[in-house]
């Protein structure tokens, strides 16, 4: 059998390797300690393909969505659907878990039971340096926490 030579000894030979799936992706404020205690909870404890992350250290561009909004509320992020904010994107992390967290984040995804939560979520959020974990960092915009950070 002869050689091919046609062939382009220098075109790259197709990757094997399977193309790496898009894990969901659940944002929180990285330098709110109750947050980052929350996250923690979150790892240890819900089983859940999403990566949760700081959105400081994200790249918010490659996510679609903008600083103003990650500095409103949580946001969960899913390849193909629109970005969930607050109440709505902690639902769709719940029903990401597995075990009893499905099902509590179907209920929470509930029209009714979403309007109720998002008053809860505000107060917490504006509250959050007085909750368990949070200190006075929490309560600061983060302009404020950028400034801090470089004059110390």
């Amino acid at each position: 059998m002869a050689a091919d030579t046609d062939a382009d000894p220098t075109a790259a030979e197709p990757d094997p390797r399977p193309a790496p799936t898009i894990r969901p992706v659940f944002l929180y404020d990285g330098d709110c300690s109750f947050c980052t205690t929350c996250a923690t909870f979150i790892d240890r404890r819900i089983p859940t393909r999403a990566q949760v992350a700081p959105w400081q250290f994200s790249d918010l561009d490659r996510l679609g969505v903008t600083q103003e909004e990650v500095e409103a509320a949580v946001v969960w992020v899913e390849p193909g659907r629109p970005p969930a904010h607050g109440p709505e994107g902690i639902a769709r992390l719940l029903v990401d878990g597995r075990g009893i967290w499905r099902p509590l984040g179907r209920v929470l995804g509930l029209r009714p039971v979403l309007w109720a939560a998002w008053p809860v979520y505000r107060w917490m959020a504006r509250n959050r340096h007085r909750l368990p974990g949070g200190t006075a960092t929490c309560s600061l915009p983060q302009a404020e926490r950028e400034r801090q950070r470089a004059a110390g």
